[in-house]
């Protein structure tokens, strides 16, 4: 059966720039979070690699946004780093804005919509150790980084967003301690994405602000892109198991999806924090007037797999703090045995659904979906080419959920694949590979299309598949 998609949904490839620029240290660029990690601790990073390398984009990108091209893919996201931007007074380094002009003018001239976000988990090390996103010096810092940005090159870029995942931050450093600094605190965690949620809003309002005065491209638009996933339990859910749904959906969906569709946020995960768990969140006069310019023209929706949970097996664990939930392991699930994640196509539908019903004003598009594999070698052919048949299929599964979303009336616009070209990706560096196009280490970092950058070059060129 033949699958079809309409006339304008469009095909694209994310990726970021701390994963892909390398150049850690070239053209004045400032040392980032992830600099300092792999000075410190270089042993936290799959073999051993840090993050001065990326992908060599910052040489190669003329060759990566031709061979994008080739795909037949209409745009593509990267993040502008602060660190490369902007110089420790906050103002433009000229090295650092004119790479970036050379970017986007090559992606311009290609044909390519340029999609740039301006936040990808990549904070400058000085402003680490003035708080982070606990300071509300350095929220208002971030507001000046991305109002520099759109003045720059505001006539040039007309899709911005503010954040890629911001759930990611409080949770990998402050929640689950898997990145540095390893803490498990619930309290800097809701206040670091508090921070976060802060910061977004005064950047759209300055994208407003800039929008108006008419030095933004006609047409621009901001939105913020976010990995959500519904979150499922038990077939016989227990008033416990339905509270821990409630819950991770405020904290991981809710929370993001109110501020960007209504300009607020989820008032009873708000109290449960603030009453029931006595969590304090850093709210102060004025803050209310700020969410609400928080509200974006479109979302990104990034989605990899299902969130199952249950009742955790206590309200709150041996330090006082809150237990929201623990994992469901669903007896019939399909997993990606190469990096450990349950496949769960159905999962965008679900999620398009709730978009669709929840912010019927919205609309979005995939801005992340891929499947990573590791020791892809095994799969590499006599003539060097990865014959990759699992990406085909896990790329098309989900395709037709998203083609069945927009039949049942999800305002859903495009698809952006995750590692169209292979990147460095944080402490997992390049373990995990997920593009449709190899980077060889071995060989200077070469691009070499696997089996699958057919597939989607002929799907991106139709917009229909079997």
């Amino acid at each position: 059966m033949t699958i079809k998609l309409p006339k304008d949904f469009f095909f694209g490839a994310a990726m970021s720039g701390p994963q892909t620029e390398g150049s850690w240290n070239v053209g004045g660029r400032l040392r980032s979070y992830w600099d300092m990690y792999s000075d410190q601790e270089i042993n936290a990073f799959h073999n051993n690699v840090g993050s001065y390398v990326g992908n060599d984009m910052y040489h190669k990108y003329e060759e990566d946004i031709k061979l994008l091209k080739s795909l037949n893919f209409k745009s593509f996201r990267t993040s502008m780093q602060w660190t490369r931007l902007l110089d420790q007074d906050g103002n433009i380094n000229p090295e650092g804005a004119a790479w970036y002009h050379k970017l986007i003018d090559c992606a311009n001239e290609n044909g390519i919509d340029i999609y740039m976000n301006m936040y990808h988990f990549d904070m400058p090390e000085y402003l680490i150790k003035r708080g982070g996103w606990q300071n509300r010096e350095v929220v208002e810092a971030y507001a000046n980084f991305v109002k520099k940005a759109m003045e720059e090159f505001g006539m040039k870029v007309k899709y911005w967003f503010t954040f890629n995942e911001p759930i990611v931050e409080p949770e990998q450093q402050f929640l689950h301690g898997a990145w540095y600094p390893y803490l498990h605190d619930f309290k800097q965690s809701i206040n670091v994405q508090y921070g976060i949620t802060l910061a977004h809003c005064l950047a759209v309002m300055n994208f407003r602000k800039l929008q108006e005065e008419g030095k933004l491209i006609e047409g621009a638009k901001i939105g913020m892109i976010n990995c959500f996933a519904p979150p499922y339990t038990k077939e016989n859910p227990s008033p416990e198991d339905l509270e821990a749904v409630r819950m991770t959906d405020g904290l991981h969906n809710r929370w993001w999806l109110d501020v960007v569709a209504h300009g607020h946020l989820p008032q009873d995960v708000l109290d449960t924090v603030e009453n029931d768990w006595k969590v304090e969140i850093d709210r102060r006069p004025g803050d209310e007037a700020i969410l609400a310019q928080g509200k974006v023209d479109w979302l990104g929706f990034n989605y990899y797999q299902p969130t199952r949970v249950q009742a955790p097996d206590s309200k709150f664990d041996e330090n006082g703090l809150p237990c929201i939930a623990k994992p469901y392991i669903w007896p019939e699930r399909k997993m990606n045995v190469h990096r450990g994640w349950e496949i769960y196509p159905k999962g965008i539908y679900d999620f398009g659904m709730k978009i669709k019903t929840e912010c019927p004003d919205l609309p979005f598009f995939i801005s992340e979906n891929g499947m990573g594999v590791e020791g892809e070698e095994k799969f590499m052919d006599d003539s060097g080419t990865i014959q990759d048949d699992y990406r085909i299929e896990f790329v098309r599964d989900h395709l037709e959920w998203i083609a069945k979303s927009i039949e049942d009336g999800a305002n859903c616009l495009g698809y952006h694949y995750w590692g169209a070209i292979d990147n460095w990706s944080w402490c997992n560096a390049f373990k995990n590979r997920y593009g449709f196009v190899r980077v060889c280490l071995d060989d200077g970092y070469k691009r070499k299309e696997k089996k699958s950058a057919s597939w989607i070059r002929e799907v991106a060129r139709t917009n229909e598949f079997e």
